[in-house]
Parts: structure tokens; C-alpha cells; sequence
């Protein structure tokens, strides 16, 4: 038997939470090591599953299965292919950078620091296995149970708004997860119908549905999908979470467990409803460019630092979203690694401004002013921090966009023609907000605020290593992401179109 990389990469952070959550209340800083300690072992683990992959494959590897609920054909199966394994990889390096950069964020809370970082890890092994996950019962309960982890960050350790903003989460999230259940009850039924009935999604593939049903299935995961995503006009949540959390859970809420909607996009709506998707396709490339274009906008007339950078993830989202309904094999991957990027640009905004809001004690842009001149390296990450979620030319960002730009064109100018709006608007809301905060006279009130400590320069600097690193060279995400990218859209049975350019008669006489 081969060794259960998947399993154990689940199962670590999991057992690192029980763990952390057992240590005495009134020892703080060993719940803080003991989670760093895990959450560096989980990476590891995380390059160990990437050094077992083959590249050159698009299906599922390193593969589990155990029978879990035999009666309903049920079972414990994980599997990964190159764009669960490039979301994973995101996850675990992402949350020991949270855990650095919000190191004293519990520190005051009425929840023991333990908890809060228990938490965190609980979150880590979920996400996980819900990307590795290739059974769609199994996949649908580690879903909705990493709900429960991520409320409890909202509700019990935000401002004064979290237990309001920690609701509207969970009732929105339940209410998309209810459609969903319907949809997975539904495919039980066709599958039990056909034959023994089983969950596996390879299984799930082969069934025999009928055009009508296929696409209210769909409509069952999809609508799940676009409140996690989040899409307009199932977003509302996202900017009220975002800024009643601390920074370090909205970098988990929207780097990370904002990723499984549109990951759920192309494992479930594109693996098991082709037809219904290539149907959907013109209704959710609409949705996804009123999205852009709706979300920079609102991001423009914000004054509060972290609801604007949550609009601007409903901006980045579209494009996300346009990638993968566009069908095309440029566009997939570049939604693909549009969310690697999307999670290190927007986890690097999020605990900036978190470092700000804590040293001004306020998050309100309108307050700040002149902080460059104080804090010069703050600033200078933020720049970059703000570039990179702008899609500048050199930084990872601007790669994924352009593939789902250029992708999105090939199979429909319009849609892709309004979508590089938001790129214009993207410049506007980074650039003015940066203006307001960094540059011109240092306002008194702004006097007291101090630069970056070098733990959280420590934490910020691998971010933007990897935002600049895979700007410059991009081809080692893209061949893990690839293959797997052809796959699907061949299971969807769809290609590339032809290329849009004019064509030109050629002058009787002239040399060809």
C-alpha cells in the first residue's frame, strides 16, 4: 500500500488544532509556537505531495479509497490533480503566514489564544480535504463542516460587528449548502437508478442524465459555488465578514476558503454537468463581468480600508469566475492561477492594512495621510502589495489575468472587452487608496504610527518573493495546472475556438 500523502496532510493540521486547543490557557505563547510548529509541518508535507506528482498526468493522483457508507455507496476517497494540488500548496502557505502576521491579533479577546489559532489549523485540514476530496458526499460534508471553524474566527474574535457579520456568513453559506445537498441527494437517486449507487465522482461522471435534470443539478451546486465565490449578487456577506474579522480570518475567509467556490466551479459543475454548464455558460459570463465591474466600482467609494480590499476580491472573483465559463483552455488556466495569485496579493493587503488599522486605531482611509514618511517599508510593501492586486506587468497577478483575458476574448469579445474595464478601475481604487494613506503631508494624528516589526516583515516578505518570482517566471505553476486544465475541458467536450483576427485579401500580383 502506498503511503496516504493526502490523508496525513489532512489529518496533521486536525490533530495540530486538538492539540493547540488541550495547551493551559495561561500559557499563550506555546499555543502560538505549537501552531506555527504544525502549520510549517504541514507545508512541508504539502512539497512532499507535490514532489509525488507526475506532471505530465491530468488525472487524479495519489489516490485513496475506503468505503465509508457502504449501504449508500459511500466513500472516503481522496485523489488530487493539478488544480487541487496548486489551491492546496496556496493553503498551506498561507497559514503559517497568518499565524506570524497575526501573532498578538487574540492576544485580547475573550477567547483564549489557543482557541484562536486551534481554529486555524481545524480550518487548514478541512480546506484541505474538501480540495482533495473525490467523493461528492465526502466532499459536500467537509464543505459545510469548515463553516464551523471559520464562524467561530468571525464571532468570536472580530470588532464589534462579528457576531452580526459571523451570522449573515453561516446563513448564507447554509442556505447555498442546502441547494447543494438537494443536488447531491438528486444525483444519488440517478445513480441508484442505474445501477448500485455510489458517490465516487468518477462514477458520478459516467451517469446517464437527462438535459432538463442535469441542469437544475447544476443550478444546485452552482448557486452553493457563487456564495462561497462570491458572486453578485450573492456577496454581501463577504465585505461585512471582511471587516468585522481580524486580518488574519479575512485572509482565511477570502485567500482561502473563498477558493472552494470556484474550485466546486470545475471539479463538480463542469466535471458532472458538461452539457449544463456549456447551457449556462452566456448567463454566468454576464453575472461574472457585472461582477468586476459592480465590485471596483463600489471599491472606489469605500472609506473603509478592509470592506474596500473585500470589493475588490468580488472584483478579482469575476475574472475567476469569466475563466472558467469561458471554456477555454487559456482562460481555465489562467483562473486556475488567477486563485494562487488572487490568495498571496489579497492575504498580503489584508494583514498590511491590519498592521495599519492596529498602530492608527482606525480603519477609515480618510484618517491616514503622509504614512510613508514614517513608515517607509510599510509603505513600499503595501505598494507592491497593491500593484500586485492590480495586475501589474512582472508580478504573478498580471499573468493569470491576461490568460483569462485573452482566453475570454476567443469566445466572446464583449464579454471580454467590458471585463478589461475592471482592470482600469483596478487602478483606481489601489492607486487612490495608496495616495491617501501614504503620500502627502504626515497629518498629526498619524505621528504615533510606527514601521513594520521584523516579524511581520518576515511574514509579508515570502509573499511577495512568490507575487514577483512567478511574475517573472510563471511556467512552473502553469505545468502543474495544465494538464489538468485539458482534462476537464475535454470531459466538457469543448475546444478552443479559432483565434479572432481579421483576415485581409491578398492584392492580385502581390507576393505571398
Amino acid at each position: 500500500m502506498s503511503f496516504p500523502w493526502l490523508t496525513v496532510l489532512m489529518v496533521v493540521p486536525l490533530v495540530g488544532a486538538v492539540l493547540v486547543a488541550a495547551l493551559p490557557r495561561s500559557r499563550p505563547a506555546l499555543a502560538k509556537w505549537t501552531a506555527l510548529g504544525v502549520s510549517l509541518v504541514s507545508l512541508g508535507i504539502s512539497l512532499g505531495v507535490l514532489s509525488q506528482f507526475d506532471l505530465d498526468s491530468g488525472s487524479f493522483q495519489l489516490t485513496e479509497q475506503h468505503e465509508w457508507i457502504e449501504q449508500l455507496g459511500v466513500h472516503y476517497a481522496l485523489g488530487v490533480d493539478g488544480i487541487g494540488l496548486t489551491l492546496i500548496l496556496m493553503t498551506t502557505i498561507l497559514v503559517p503566514i497568518v499565524i506570524v502576521a497575526g501573532w498578538n491579533d487574540a492576544d485580547d479577546a475573550r477567547w483564549s489564544v489557543g482557541t484562536f489559532f486551534a481554529l486555524m489549523l481545524a480550518l487548514e485540514g478541512l480546506v484541505i480535504g474538501v480540495f482533495a476530496a473525490t467523493d461528492v458526499f465526502l466532499f459536500y460534508v467537509l464543505f459545510e463542516a469548515a463553516l464551523v471553524p471559520a464562524y467561530f474566527l468571525i464571532g468570536g474574535y472580530g470588532g464589534a460587528r462579528r457576531s452580526y457579520a459571523a451570522l449573515k456568513f453561516l446563513m448564507f453559506s447554509l442556505a447555498g449548502g442546502l441547494l447543494m445537498l438537494a443536488s447531491v441527494i438528486g444525483m444519488w437517486v440517478i445513480s441508484s437508478s442505474q445501477g448500485d449507487p455510489s458517490f465516487l465522482l468518477a462514477d458520478m461522471k459516467d451517469l446517464s442524465i437527462g438535459t432538463v435534470e442535469g441542469r437544475w443539478l447544476f443550478l444546485g451546486f452552482f448557486i452553493a459555488f457563487a456564495v462561497k465565490a462570491p458572486m453578485v449578487p450573492l456577496h454581501t456577506w463577504l465585505p461585512d465578514a471582511a471587516s468585522a474579522a481580524t486580518p488574519g480570518t479575512s485572509v482565511l475567509l477570502v485567500s482561502v476558503l473563498d477558493k472552494l467556490g470556484t474550485f466546486g466551479m470545475i471539479r463538480f459543475c463542469l466535471g458532472l454537468f458538461p452539457e449544463a454548464s456549456e447551457w449556462a455558460s452566456p448567463v454566468v459570463i454576464t453575472l461574472a463581468v457585472i461582477s468586476i465591474l459592480y465590485g471596483a466600482l463600489l471599491a472606489i467609494g469605500q472609506d473603509h480600508m478592509m470592506r474596500l480590499i473585500a470589493f475588490t476580491s468580488v472584483s478579482h472573483f469575476g475574472f475567476i469566475v469569466l475563466g472558467i465559463f469561458a471554456l477555454t483552455s487559456q482562460s481555465a488556466s489562467g483562473s486556475t492561477f488567477y486563485m494562487f495569485n488572487h490568495g498571496l496579493s489579497t492575504a498580503a493587503l489584508f494583514l498590511i492594512a491590519g498592521f495599519l488599522i492596529q498602530r492608527r486605531g482606525s480603519a477609515r482611509i480618510s484618517d491616514f495621510g503622509g504614512v510613508q514618511k514614517i513608515a517607509p517599508i510599510t509603505a513600499g510593501l503595501f505598494l507592491i502589495a497593491g500593484l500586485a492586486s492590480l495586475s501589474l506587468p512582472g508580478l504573478s497577478t498580471f499573468v493569470g489575468e491576461f490568460l483569462v483575458l485573452a482566453g475570454t476574448f476567443t469566445r466572446s469579445t464583449t464579454a471580454a472587452v467590458f471585463a478589461t474595464l475592471g482592470i482600469v478601475l483596478a487602478a483606481l481604487y489601489i492607486l487612490l487608496m495608496y495616495q491617501r494613506t501614504m503620500t502627502g503631508p504626515l497629518r498629526e494624528d498619524n505621528r504615533g504610527i510606527t514601521d513594520m516589526v521584523p516579524r511581520e516583515i518576515v511574514a509579508i516578505a515570502p509573499v511577495v518573493v512568490l507575487l514577483i518570482g512567478f511574475g517573472l517566471f510563471p511556467q512552473p505553476i502553469l505545468d502543474v495546472v495544465n494538464p489538468a486544465v485539458s482534462e476537464t475541458l475535454d470531459h466538457v467536450q469543448v475546444g478552443d475556438p479559432e483565434p479572432k483576427t481579421p483576415s485581409f485579401p491578398i492584392a492580385e500580383g502581390s507576393s505571398k
